[in-house]
Order: structure tokens, then C-alpha cells, then sequence
């Protein structure tokens, strides 16, 4: 049987998984693709180090340029991290003629087009299915199997750290630091979690689901961003007595031709399928047209299910060499972005305010609705401490236009604090 060459850049997590996957499932693979798949080389930091994996004589070397000028490797996976050196190996990878499958959901969302455009021009491919969700097929789902159809929105838990921490939040009354330091204990967090907490790496992954599910690209600043590391225990046990579970949640959905894409604390009703996705897993629920709801549901990190969504890559790639089909996009549909106004995007919020207990609070509180056109859902005093109240409210759907001017109208108010503001999910 003819030899596709696989080359890994990285042997990390994901890395071990993939050689893993490729030594325990070749006659698989084999059987689907018409060609044997034979590891060439691969390239990492230190060649010293220990690792999970029996690579046999495989060569193993610190130089990127041994990849680069293999003639014997077609096929390199990306699964080193960072966004440079990544991109500039990429870019070489694709000038000597190699085709690439990466994991990097950082790089794609932030240089994805450009490497796309080379890799077109190249005629080589480049996949990146394990950039979100992990082990979720989930692009590959969008392209090829909503081709037909009007999406609508696409939502979800894409984060496998905040939900892990949130999750033992609402079901062990833990406090954020303390869900965050267990997180960290047991391998679900890494030493500096900013990018999991602040809802970076959630809004990442929503780029490139927004690219995939309405062709447009976007950038950091276009989205409204909002991490977990404010929500509160309070928080969260109050949302327990309404009927909802605090989760990361990003959306991207259309709204007359344009997109509004955004991440952060949102009170999910437990009825909703959202709600019982608990742990590391992940979920993409995606509204079409004709389909509706459908929900992709399954571990959004780890080792072998990263791992196996790289492999499908590699596996489309090879199906691609065979059939003389390679460098076209993983994604073809393509508009200008255009984002949707403030006063088009709209929510319902639920508002956990600090009043100052004296005659006359909620009156200005309702005051402020009125005259802002908003309404009330429910509006509760929670407790007092002599001195101040706690007051909860969620509102019926508001704008953002509205709720920007709620917040700093409630912000002015003398004796008075803001302590949460999250969107509710019904």
C-alpha cells in the first residue's frame, strides 16, 4: 500500500494522541483512505524529555527546517501552541509544498486568514477541526452539513476550564478561588488561566464558529467579552432559587444581515439543554432555519479527543492527496462582517445591585427602567444589613443599547453598587 508522511511539530498532549491514535487505529485508517500513514519525523523543544509515547526510530529533532525540507513528509501536524513561531512555521510548511492540520485555535482566529489565503494559493490544504471544541466535530459539521440551510445562531459552551470551575460552584457551593485552585490541581486549569477565566479562549473559538456559520470574520474588538472570574458565589446561589445555572456562555447570531457575537456569565434556565452540560464538556447548539435546534454535545478538551479531531483532519487531508481535490478552504462561505447595531442585539439581564436601605431606592431603581423603556421580569429584595439592601432583578428583553445606559445610570447612584450584570437564557 502506498505511504502518506506524517510529520508532528509538538509532541505535547495532543501531540502523544495523535501518534497514539495513528499506532493503534492504522488498518482503520488504512481501510478508509487507501494509503498507510507512517509517522517521518517529528520536531520539538527538547528532544530529551520523557515522553508518553514509544516513537521507535522515529527522528526527533529541534530544527523545524528538517520538516520543511523532508520530501518524504506531506502531511505536518501543528500542534505546538502559541501564535508565533506557529504562524511563520506554518506559512514556510505551506511555501515547500506540505499540507498542514493544526490545533491552534489562537492562531486560526487571529491569522487564520491569512494562512488560508497561502494555503488556497499554495494549493495545499489546511484543517483546524480540533481548534474548537475539542473533540466535537463541529466545524465539519457546519460546513457540510448546513450548506442548505439559513443559520440563525450558533451558542455554547466552548470552554472546558469555566465550566469545570462553574460547575463546582453550582454543585458543591464552592467559591470561584476555590473551584479555580482545585481546577488548577487536577490539570483542568493552567498555572495563568486568563485566557480561560477572562473569556478569551471562549471568545477565540466564537471567531472561528462565526466564520463558519456566516462567513464573516471577525476580530477581538468586535466582540463584547466577559470572563467568570466576577461571578460571585452569591451569584450563583441566587440563580439556583430562580431556576437557573450561572454558565460561560458565547453567542454569535445573525440580526438582519449582520452578526452580534459575544461571551460572558449568563443565567441558563435549567430546563434549558445548556444547563445540564457539566464538568470539562462542551456544547454547540446551533438554530437553523430548516433544522432548528440541534445540539453538539461532548469533551471540549483531553487528550484523545483533541486528539481524534486532529486525526479526522488528517484523514480528510490524506482522502483529498488521493483524489487530487487538495487546497481548497476548509470553509468557502465568505460575506463582508458587518456587526449589528446596539439597539438590535437584545437580552434579558438579571442585575444583583448593593442599595443603600433608606426610603425611595427602588423608586429611582424604577425610575431608571422607565425612562430607559425597560421592564421588569421579577425584582426582589434578597437581604439586608441594616445598613444596605440586596436587591435581584431580571429584566424582560432589553437592547444593549439599554442596558449600556441601565448600568451606568445605576452606576451614578449615590449609595448604591453594581455587583453582577449577566445575561438570562430562557
Amino acid at each position: 500500500m502506498r505511504e502518506i508522511g506524517v510529520g508532528l511539530l509538538g509532541l505535547g498532549t495532543v501531540g502523544s494522541g495523535v501518534v497514539r491514535m495513528l499506532q493503534d487505529h492504522q488498518d482503520k485508517i488504512s481501510s478508509i483512505t487507501g494509503r498507510r500513514l507512517v509517522i517521518r519525523r517529528v520536531v520539538v523543544h527538547n528532544p530529551d524529555k520523557p515522553r508518553s509515547v514509544d516513537l521507535g526510530d522515529i527522528p526527533v529533532t529541534t530544527d523545524v527546517a528538517d520538516l520543511i525540507h523532508d520530501p518524504t513528509v506531506q502531511i505536518v501536524v501543528e500542534v505546538m501552541g502559541t501564535i508565533e513561531p506557529a504562524a511563520t512555521y506554518i506559512k514556510q510548511l505551506l511555501m515547500a509544498g506540505k499540507h498542514v492540520v493544526t490545533a491552534n485555535k489562537d492562531l486560526i482566529a487571529q491569522r487564520g486568514d491569512e494562512l488560508i489565503e497561502l494555503a488556497v494559493d499554495k494549493q495545499r490544504d489546511l484543517m483546524y477541526e480540533a481548534s474548537v471544541a475539542g473533540g466535537i466535530p463541529i466545524l465539519r459539521t457546519i460546513a457540510n452539513s448546513f450548506p442548505a440551510d439559513q443559520i440563525l445562531e450558533v451558542s455554547g459552551i466552548v470552554n472546558g476550564t469555566t465550566n469545570f470551575i462553574l460547575t463546582q460552584m453550582n454543585q458543591k457551593n464552592m467559591t470561584y478561588a476555590a473551584a479555580l485552585k482545585q481546577a488548577q490541581e487536577l490539570g483542568f486549569a493552567e498555572s495563568d488561566p486568563t485566557n480561560d477565566v477572562k473569556g478569551i479562549d471562549a471568545a477565540y473559538k466564537m471567531i472561528i464558529l462565526t466564520r463558519f456559520a456566516f462567513g464573516m470574520t471577525l476580530s477581538l474588538d468586535d466582540l463584547r467579552v466577559e470572563g467568570i472570574d466576577s461571578v460571585r458565589l452569591e451569584d450563583i446561589k441566587q440563580a439556583q432559587s430562580l431556576g437557573y445555572t450561572v454558565k460561560l456562555i458565547g453567542t454569535s447570531k445573525e440580526i438582519d444581515g449582520k452578526v452580534s457575537v459575544e461571551v460572558g456569565p449568563t443565567l441558563v434556565a435549567n430546563d434549558h439543554p445548556l444547563a445540564g452540560v457539566q464538568n470539562e464538556n462542551n456544547a454547540v447548539l446551533v438554530v437553523g432555519a430548516a433544522a432548528g435546534n440541534t445540539m453538539f454535545y461532548g469533551p471540549g478538551a483531553g487528550q484523545l479527543p483533541t486528539a481524534n479531531s486532529v486525526v479526522s483532519d488528517i484523514v480528510s487531508v490524506t482522502q483529498n492527496i488521493v483524489t487530487g481535490f487538495t487546497g481548497n478552504a476548509f470553509n468557502n462561505y465568505a460575506h463582508e462582517a458587518a456587526l449589528a447595531q446596539d439597539e438590535d442585539s437584545k437580552s434579558a439581564y438579571y442585575f444583583a445591585l448593593k442599595l443603600r436601605d433608606i426610603p425611595g431606592q427602588l423608586l429611582t431603581l424604577t425610575k431608571i427602567m422607565t425612562e430607559t423603556e425597560a421592564s421588569f421580569k421579577q425584582l426582589m429584595q434578597t437581604s439586608s444589613d441594616g445598613d444596605y439592601a440586596h436587591v435581584v432583578m431580571i429584566t424582560h428583553k432589553i437592547s444593549l443599547a439599554q442596558l449600556k445606559t441601565i448600568t451606568a445610570q445605576v452606576a451614578d447612584l449615590p449609595h448604591a453598587e453594581l455587583l453582577a450584570s449577566f445575561r438570562v437564557l430562557e
